[in-house]
């Protein structure tokens, strides 16, 4: 049965990802939200492809800036993008950690930190650098704290899920076996709904950039939609935000810690080889 359930779904994400990278080069995303969308798709499978189709495949020429301009959207461009960064490390983490056995709070240890340190320095800093004057340094100061928030609440939807599903079979530890990639994909897709909140709440207080739409210069929708994105950055269209809570930073802050606590907590009183 669980056989025939894996098989089924890494047909479906080939599939998907196949999909997923071939559409959305046609796309006027990002370069580097659209490997994030490939990525996730490749964690995700056919909830990722859903989730482009969805969140961000245009679905009229000269629509894309003004479709993917709901905050949920935005968000939703926000946890991908850390999703897809900080999995890379969390999945070598896993990888790495399984080939050594070692314990579980080490093995955790390892998946957050080579998370987090490929999701900030590489797919945060690096590669969104020109969004603080092309300088590294500063990239690295101002994607700290996002990246931070948005990655406790990652591992701490993640963890519960690695640690007790399948993991009473052999093969769910062993990075050769399929079971292996079908848990930490299922861990992968929970984390990234737990972070979704966060990233909400980040990209509403211009912590974090969404979605954006990026056209060849002088193209007939590059001006419409570029004033269209700056005005969204600045605040402009959601006016119930203006009524909305606001919990400062130290708050979401601490919440981000609990969430990652209230994960591990779980992870370890449920979790087989604690």
């Amino acid at each position: 049965m669980l056989d025939g359930v894996m098989l089924l779904w890494f047909s479906l994400t080939a599939l998907s990802v196949a999909f997923v990278a071939i559409d959305i080069r046609n796309t006027p995303e990002h370069p580097v939200m659209k490997l994030a969308f490939v990525l996730f798709t490749v964690y995700s499978g056919p909830i990722g492809a859903f989730l482009y189709v969805l969140g961000c495949r245009e679905p009229l020429p000269g629509l894309h800036a003004q479709y993917t301009a709901a905050r949920w959207r935005q968000a939703l461009g926000s946890t991908m993008h850390c999703v897809a960064g900080d999995g890379i490390g969390i999945l070598a983490g896993a990888v790495i950690g399984a080939l050594i056995a070692l314990p579980m709070a080490a093995a955790m240890t390892l998946e957050y930190v080579l998370g987090f340190a490929f999701g900030w320095t590489i797919f945060q800093a690096l590669f969104m650098r020109d969004s603080y004057g092309g300088s590294y340094a500063k990239s690295l100061a101002g994607t700290f704290l996002p990246e931070l928030l948005s990655m406790n609440c990652l591992m701490g939807g993640m963890l519960p899920v690695a640690s007790i599903a399948f993991t009473h079979l052999h093969a769910a530890h062993d990075p050769l076996q399929p079971l292996f990639w079908f848990r930490l994909s299922l861990a992968l897709m929970v984390g990234a709904a737990v972070a979704f909140p966060i990233n909400w709440w980040l990209v509403a207080h211009h912590l974090k950039h969404g979605m954006m739409t990026v056209r060849p210069a002088g193209s007939a929708d590059a001006a419409g939609e570029m004033e269209m994105e700056m005005g969204m950055q600045k605040g402009a269209p959601v006016a119930a935000d203006a009524a909305a809570p606001n919990p400062s930073v130290a708050v979401m802050t601490a919440l981000s810690f609990l969430v990652l606590a209230i994960g591990a907590a779980i992870a370890f009183t449920f979790g087989i080889g604690h």
